[in-house]
């Protein structure tokens, strides 16, 4: 039962990824390779600060509105 929550955890953090990926790049080839390396770019994309100052929050929330 322990795996079903970690895997459902590691799917959304992907598609996470790739909305953020988007929302600096607008490339479709560019959200195919984050999509294939998601763990390295969100961590990149943290380490640099691109997701600091509640960005982590107002990405996703700008697809919505």
């Amino acid at each position: 039962m322990d795996n079903k929550n970690t895997s459902i955890l590691y799917g959304i953090l992907g598609i996470y990824s790739l909305l953020v990926s988007w929302y600096y790049n607008h490339s479709i080839l560019l959200l195919i390779v984050h999509y294939v390396f998601w763990p390295i770019y969100l961590l990149y994309e943290l380490l640099t600060g691109h997701l600091a100052h509640d960005m982590w929050k107002t990405i996703p929330l700008s697809y919505f509105k």
